[in-house]
């Protein structure tokens, strides 16, 4: 049985930049350590946005510019960068929330054998809940799975009911 794991957007802007939370900031290890340990394929996933952000559907909404490609706060944490060190992965770049091309990416790479998805990353409420979604839907009998101790969301609060839509939507939260 392959195993995937899906790195969602750790990069600056949402850990100490623009975006940034202690919270966020407390989960780094976490997931680093999560990634060094992982056998199996990664799929990193960017947020990414450009200049006109504040132009975009997103940006009139949440009028913070962040994640613009080619910024430093485009750029994943170096803990995530140096756990990535000798790992087979594969980036994706989104402009939204969740990545309507990571299901097909999954589904290549999983060359027809069975296979787990396992999600961690940045934040719960948002991007990571967006995918897990997406994904579920795409392999409803496959299993897929969220570690909650290497996420954060805006906040406690949105964390905890994000963790809670997973689970009643059959996401195993570990």
């Amino acid at each position: 049985m392959k195993k995937f794991l899906v790195v969602v957007d750790m990069q600056n802007d949402f850990i100490d930049g623009a975006l940034g939370t202690s919270e966020a900031v407390s989960i780094v290890d976490n997931a680093a350590k999560k990634i060094k340990n992982f056998d199996g394929e990664i799929f990193v996933t960017f947020d990414t946005h450009y200049d006109n952000y504040l132009q975009t559907s997103e940006g009139r909404n949440l009028p913070v510019k962040h994640c613009i490609k080619g910024t430093d706060g485009w750029n994943l944490n170096q803990k995530i960068i140096d756990a990535l060190n000798g790992k087979n992965y594969v980036t994706v770049e989104k402009s939204t929330f969740g990545s309507t091309k990571l299901p097909n990416l999954i589904q290549k790479a999983a060359c027809n054998e069975d296979f787990t998805i396992e999600l961690i990353g940045l934040c719960t409420d948002i991007c990571v809940v967006s995918n897990a979604l997406i994904l579920k839907a795409a392999f409803y009998e496959n299993e897929i799975s969220v570690d909650s101790h290497c996420c954060a969301g805006v906040t406690p609060k949105t964390h905890n009911s994000a963790i809670d839509t997973m689970k009643m939507c059959q996401i195993i939260i570990k």
